[in-house]
């Protein structure tokens, strides 16, 4: 169930708000004259989100490039480079 409460909660009970967001790692929507106007969420839950939107997004992106070429990579392949780029990192 979504948390739902007006804005001026977020000054009037700013330390529930934040209790909230960081136990339960979902976002407060806060609402302005009975209308939704923002939503608060922990720097945790958000950078999860953004973390699966990439993943998504680059999966997406593999699999459009797949449907595009004939080119396949076998395990050893695509490990390998996976190693190279890790080596490559740490140096």
């Amino acid at each position: 169930m979504p948390h739902i409460r007006p804005v001026s909660d977020l000054r009037n009970n700013f330390a529930e708000i934040s209790k909230i967001v960081h136990e339960t790692s979902e976002p407060v929507f806060l609402t302005k004259n009975g209308y939704g106007d923002m939503v608060v969420l922990s720097i945790e839950a958000y950078e999860r989100k953004l973390f699966k939107d990439e993943v998504h997004f680059k999966l997406k992106e593999a699999e459009l490039e797949a449907k595009s070429t004939e080119k396949r990579y076998t395990h050893e392949e695509v490990f390998s480079q996976l190693k190279v780029g890790l080596d490559d990192n740490r140096e």
